[in-house]
């Protein structure tokens, strides 16, 4: 009797280890082909990315009278000029040209991401191209207040010309002035 229950314990751990074995056989296969599909997958993305243009964008902000963007004004006096500069820098993978649009505004203009409206047109800037990775600042501008009051805006807007020349609004600027006597 005591050989036989020997022999049936060897058997069943040659059993077990066979199992265990096919079980570990079988992770293997799982985790190979696991990495051989996360290597496909991230190939994928590194062509897709080496091959796909990037968007790119178009810089466009306000400077002050030091040409820096910062300490803008926000107090001026009636008929005070406010000296500034804009610059835009083109960041896209094709020309572009524009054309800058200076108003003024008051408590009754709408400023939003569309443009502005109820804004008094003070001057237009010369059309401007840019090449890819240009940069461009304007001349020193200067705009003025004729009355007090808070909430008067310096606004700026850029506006891109196609190539068949219909323009398009691109961005909005402002700067938020308290006009006193």
């Amino acid at each position: 009797m005591r050989g036989l229950k020997i022999l049936s314990k060897k058997t069943e751990s040659k059993a077990t280890n066979e199992t265990i074995e096919a079980s570990n056989r079988q992770f293997q296969k799982i985790v190979r082909y696991s990495l051989i599909m996360g290597i496909i997958l991230i190939s994928g993305f590194i062509v897709y990315y080496v091959t796909t243009p990037q968007e790119g964008y178009v810089g466009f902000g306000i400077l002050n009278s030091d040409e820096k963007a910062e300490d803008y004004p926000t107090t001026a006096r009636v008929n005070e000029s406010i000296k500034f500069y804009v610059t835009v820098d083109n960041y896209l993978n094709e020309d572009f040209t524009f054309k800058l649009i200076i108003l003024k505004g008051d408590n009754e203009t709408d400023l939003s991401s569309k443009g502005s409206k109820h804004a008094h047109k003070c001057f237009t800037t010369d059309k401007e191209d840019l090449k890819p990775e240009e940069e461009w600042k304007s001349e020193r501008l200067s705009i003025s207040f004729e009355k007090n009051g808070t909430g008067q805006s310096l606004i700026v807007e850029l506006w891109k010309y196609n190539e068949d020349n219909s323009r398009e609004f691109w961005d909005i600027l402002w700067l938020r002035i308290d006009v006193r006597d």
